[in-house]
């Protein structure tokens, strides 16, 4: 299955040109080898050209990917002996919230993380990666045991939003939401989150507090969805790319406005190029930064992450009244 993107397609068609050429040579003994080093050396200029020059709306399709690495890809290249615990104690299990204990280099760890399904059927048992309630009170759940046990917790987000639903709200979505963006900001264990995809409004916010926050290079994290912007804005789904561009929502605008800690390097042409590379590069980031914050004492870990997102606050209240001095 062809499941390049739109503005990538000339590197696919020249990789599958090559690929056809080494195996005509050899099934047939015909040195091509020639041929086939500049078509190579061809492919790399095309590549850096590309993903070099990547535009928003070519890194929201990246982040969009169906071979995209979630959550449990992840968990498989970075963390030992992963236990999966299932349910919130109240209703039932949500399988849109994966979460378990590890280990991660010997250190027993709880990874929480978003999981979209890899085809149509998982896709559907995991509800495209969009929690209802139970979820995130799976979630919490979790979380308030690793503080108990005094284990560092590490999330992966990846999700469109929570689940909008009538059965949602009827199980209080809103609420657990609030209750996971209230008792997160004061756990007394280190919490490191990444948006591994798609960082969709609430629904990414209520695994989102925690005292370092990263950004694959490809992936998003907004308020709302070009698309549902695009409507509210534009009354038409179809300006989804013009409102990505407004929006600011990659992880180099994110950056510049102090919201998120660092940008992890991406695979060239995107994660799911090649998953053990890219958990390598997860990998360093987790390490140093679980070094940096292991030095901190329960009430240090509370209060830098106080002030990492009261910070956030002080800038962007700055930048708006910056901006509004400019109009002015």
């Amino acid at each position: 299955m062809n499941t390049g993107l739109e503005f990538e397609k000339p590197v696919i068609e020249l990789r599958n040109k090559i690929s056809e050429l080494k195996k005509f040579t050899s099934e047939n003994n015909v040195d091509f080898s020639a041929e086939i080093f500049h078509l190579e050396q061809r492919l790399e200029n095309l590549e850096q050209e590309i993903y070099g020059n990547m535009k928003v709306w070519d890194r929201v399709q990246t982040a969009r990917h169906p071979e995209r690495p979630t959550t449990l890809d992840y968990i498989h290249y970075l963390f030992d002996d992963f236990f999966e615990c299932h349910g919130d104690r109240l209703y039932g299990d949500d399988a849109a919230i994966v979460g378990g204990i590890a280990r991660y280099h010997g250190l027993p760890v709880t990874v929480i993380g978003h999981q979209r399904g890899k085809d149509t059927k998982e896709n559907i048992r995991r509800n495209f990666g969009m929690p209802h309630p139970e979820g995130y009170r799976k979630a919490l759940r979790l979380m308030k045991q690793a503080e108990k046990f005094n284990r560092p917790i590490i999330c992966f987000i990846d999700t469109k939003g929570a689940y909008p639903g009538k059965a949602a709200e009827e199980r209080g979505q809103s609420e657990a939401i609030a209750r996971n963006l209230f008792e997160m900001a004061g756990l007394t264990v280190p919490v490191i989150c990444i948006v591994i995809g798609e960082g969709g409004s609430g629904g990414a916010l209520g695994l989102g507090i925690g005292n370092k926050l990263y950004m694959l290079e490809n992936s998003t994290y907004s308020v709302i969805s070009p698309e549902g912007a695009a409507s509210i804005l534009w009354k038409d789904a179809s300006y989804a790319k013009k409102a990505a561009e407004t929006m600011k929502i990659t992880a180099q605008d994110l950056k510049d406005f102090c919201i998120i800690d660092d940008i992890i390097t991406e695979v060239k042409g995107g994660a799911h190029r090649d998953v053990k590379e890219q958990s390598a590069y997860i990998d360093k980031l987790v390490k140093e930064s679980l070094q940096e914050l292991l030095q901190l004492d329960k009430e240090e870990l509370v209060e830098q992450r106080y002030e990492k997102f009261r910070t956030i606050g002080q800038f962007t209240v700055a930048e708006g009244n910056s901006k509004e001095s400019v109009r002015s």
